[in-house]
């Protein structure tokens, strides 16, 4: 049960990170549960040390932990659209 909820979650988090980054329109529901789940464990390496909490890849379903996973989700997708600018210039 705890995989589904990191499926369904990690997709959450991973839509509202494309909405946030402007790149909802060019990722589909596969890329967004990829980009909150690998956009966790980004979050786990880079901030869940500063922040003191953990993350949906740890099964912790707190506010901390969520706003942590999301920050990762984020990061990775500047990370992605800084790449895509300069392989396009």
């Amino acid at each position: 049960m705890t995989f589904i909820m990191w499926l369904i979650v990690g997709g959450i988090l991973g839509w509202l990170a494309s909405i946030v980054m402007g790149r909802n329109d060019q990722m589909g529901m596969i890329l967004n549960v990829v980009c909150g789940i690998v956009g966790a464990f980004l979050g786990g390496l880079l901030l869940a040390p500063l922040f003191g909490t953990g993350t949906i890849n740890q099964s912790d379903f707190s506010i901390g932990s969520l706003f942590v996973s999301f920050l990762g989700a984020v990061i990775l997708l500047a990370i992605l659209n800084f790449f895509r600018r300069r392989r396009h210039a």
